[in-house]
């Protein structure tokens, strides 16, 4: 085992979720890695090798059209899902399955490839590749389905860390994300306006709508928001929830996989609103009553005619709405490039609009971490 993959191993042993892991016809050298290194007691619950027809079908609980199939990959991965609720019923847990079809002792008729897939209470992504056929030995091939599904896993988990894929000329790894639910499907659809995402995972349309809401991209979570929300939540005394929006002003739209991986972030930590809604006049419509935790940026957006094509009537508009919703706005403050700390104070509010913004001051919060940085870092 290589240093980057024992590194990557190392992480996913000390990341909260919990999984069952089932494989067949490849995958095996993986589940060997992750018992070899230290710590897989804390995040392994189970992992299965359904190699013999009637045991795939047995575990899968129906004998598949094909056993080796990006549809397999799947049913796999819920029934691995299933298991894991079973062992760890007050856990975040995910299921993984992996079938293949890879070089072996005689020549094979058909494509070399492998199906392998991910299912969370968020919902399932599958990642299929079709290997050059000739080009690789079976150990090589194997190197491959490691790669693919050590990174898949820590996509699932949370995990920054990837393992560069051996991929040769013409071969492309193909990935396919479905939400858990028809909820989330008519979120993104437009028929549902707001979707909490509940602690355990559990989507639903119809929670009570919260007191105190951060707003944010999450892109990664990070503990700078995390503390944020709980000196709020002391401040004003209500307990504090997150909202993620899938549209963006400036940014392309999450897609659904981008909003499950970002959500699963949040598990057993606080629910999150998802939303369709990039600006907060939206926002505030969606949540009246609503106190909005926010940071030094956003307020200097918030309250710029540039944003509202330079115009100040406008701007003044979108403050005029968002009193009218009941809503406000408690403001934490970021050092800049120069190091001086900029808080509620820098920002050039309009004197008829400042009783909307409240200061969170230094003494209580203060956090030099970003997500950019954290990204890029």
């Amino acid at each position: 085992m290589d240093a980057a993959t024992r590194q990557l191993i190392e992480r996913l042993h000390r990341a909260p979720n919990q999984y069952v892991l089932a494989v067949t016809g490849g995958g095996t050298q993986t589940a060997a890695h992750l018992l070899n290194v230290p710590g897989g007691s804390r995040t392994i619950l189970e992992i299965l090798v359904p190699y013999h027809a009637q045991s795939l079908s047995e575990f899968l609980g129906g004998e598949p059209e094909q056993n080796c199939s990006a549809e397999t990959g799947r049913a796999m991965a819920r029934s691995a899902f299933e298991r894991a609720r079973h062992l760890a019923p007050r856990s975040v847990v995910a299921g993984f399955g992996c079938t293949a079809s890879l070089a072996t002792d005689r020549p094979k008729r058909g494509e070399h490839r492998f199906h392998l897939a991910a299912h969370t209470a968020h919902g399932s992504t599958a990642w299929s590749l079709t290997l050059s056929k000739g080009l690789r030995n079976r150990a090589g091939e194997e190197a491959v389905v490691d790669a693919v599904l050590l990174n898949a896993i820590a996509e699932t988990v949370g995990v920054p860390l990837r393992l560069p894929l051996p991929l040769v000329d013409g071969e492309t790894l193909h990935v396919e994300s479905v939400p858990a639910s028809a909820t989330l499907a008519r979120l993104f659809r437009g028929e549902s306006p707001t979707v909490c995402a509940e602690v355990d995972g559990r989507l639903t349309p119809d929670a009570a709508r919260p007191a105190l809401l951060l707003s944010g991209s999450f892109n990664p979570l990070h503990a700078g928001h995390l503390r944020m929300a709980e000196v709020a939540s002391r401040r004003a005394g209500l307990p504090a929830a997150f909202e993620l929006s899938i549209d963006n002003v400036d940014k392309p739209s999450l897609c659904a996989e981008e909003v499950c991986r970002r959500l699963r972030q949040f598990s057993w930590r606080a629910p999150v609103w998802l939303t369709r809604a990039p600006v907060f006049v939206r926002k505030a419509q969606l949540f009246c009553g609503t106190s909005f935790v926010v940071g030094y940026d956003t307020v200097v957006r918030l309250v710029a005619k540039e944003y509202y094509g330079d115009s100040e009537s406008r701007m003044i508009e979108a403050l005029d709405a968002i009193r009218a919703c009941g809503c406000r706005f408690l403001v934490a403050g970021r050092v800049d490039e120069g190091g001086t700390f900029r808080s509620l104070e820098h920002v050039r509010i309009p004197e008829s609009h400042r009783d909307l913004f409240d200061a969170i001051p230094e003494a209580e919060f203060r956090a030099d971490l970003s997500s950019t940085k954290l990204r890029t870092g």
